[in-house]
C-alpha cells in the first residue's frame, strides 16, 4: 500500500533515537563531544559531495559547472521568503512546545530544539526523501525510502545521543512531509523531471552542509529558513512550462 516506506522511514528513526539515548546514558561528555564532531563532519561531507554532484558535470577532458545561475537564484529567492515566514522561528516554537509538554528528565536541556530541528531538516531534505514519496505514492515502490531508512535509523543514533531526546519528534516531520508528498504524487509527479529533481537535491545538499557547519562550529545558520529554496526550481519549471518555453 502508500505510505508504507514512510512508516517505515519513521520506524528507523524512533529505533535509532531510543538505541542513541540508551548510549548517551552510559557515555562520557568527552565522547559525547566527539560523536558529535563526526556527526559533523559526515553532515558536511554528504552535502558538499551532493552540492558538487549538482553543480559539476564532465565536459570533455574537464568539469563544467551547471545550473549555477538557477541555483543561486533559488538560494536568494527561498532565503527571502523563508525569513518573511520565518520557518527556523516556527519550527523552533514547535520544538519548545512539545518540550513543554513532555514530562522527562530532558524537558529542561538546550539541545531538546536543536535536536528536533536539526534531524528533522536532514532527515526531509533530499533527493531520497523526495523520490523515494514519488515512488512510494506512484508505484508502491518502497526501496528508495527503505535504503533511506537504514541510513535515517543510523544517523539518528548519533544525534540522539549527542542532541537527546528532540530527535524523536524529527520522527513525526518525516511523517508529514514525505506522507504528503506520497499522497499528492499523482499531482505533482508531471513536473518533476529528472533535471527538476537534480536541482532541487543541489540545493538541499547545500543546506545539508550548512547544517554540518553548524554542528561543526556551533554556529547558528537559519537554515530553516532556507527550506523554500528547495522548491524553487519546480516553480521556475511550472512557469516556464505555462509560458511554453520548456
Amino acid at each position: 500500500m502508500a505510505g508504507i516506506g514512510t512508516l517505515i522511514n519513521v520506524t528507523a528513526i524512533v529505533v535509532g533515537t531510543t538505541i542513541g539515548l540508551l548510549i548517551k546514558g552510559g557515555l562520557p561528555q568527552r565522547f559525547q563531544d566527539i560523536i558529535m564532531t563526526a556527526a559533523g563532519l559526515v553532515t558536511t561531507f554528504i552535502g558538499l559531495s551532493g552540492a558538487l554532484a549538482g553543480l559539476l558535470s564532465v565536459d570533455g577532458n574537464g568539469l563544467a559547472t551547471q545550473n549555477t545561475m538557477l541555483i543561486i537564484g533559488a538560494l536568494f529567492i527561498g532565503a527571502l521568503i523563508g525569513e518573511g515566514i520565518n520557518i527556523e522561528r516556527r519550527l523552533e516554537g514547535v520544538g519548545e512546545w512539545c518540550r513543554a509538554r513532555i514530562p522527562s528528565d530532558n524537558k529542561g536541556s538546550s539541545t531538546f530544539v536543536e535536536g528536533f530541528v536539526t534531524s528533522s531538516l536532514l532527515f526531509c531534505v533530499g533527493a531520497m526523501a523526495i523520490v523515494g514519496s514519488l515512488e512510494d505514492g506512484l508505484n508502491h515502490n518502497f526501496s528508495t525510502l527503505f535504503a533511506k531508512s537504514m541510513i535515517d535509523g543510523v544517523v539518528a543514533v548519533v544525534y540522539a545521543a549527542t542532541l537527546g531526546v528532540g530527535v524523536y519528534l524529527s520522527a513525526l516531520a518525516v511523517l508529514v512531509y514525505q506522507g504528503s508528498i506520497t499522497l499528492l504524487a499523482g499531482i505533482v509527479r508531471p513536473y518533476l523531471s529528472d533535471g527538476v529533481i537534480s536541482q532541487m537535491s543541489c540545493v538541499g545538499s547545500i543546506l545539508i552542509f550548512a547544517l554540518g557547519i553548524n554542528m561543526l562550529l556551533n554556529k547558528k545558520l537559519k537554515i530553516g529558513n532556507l527550506l523554500p529554496a528547495m522548491f524553487i526550481p519546480l516553480f521556475y519549471q511550472l512557469i516556464m512550462s505555462l509560458l511554453g518555453i520548456l
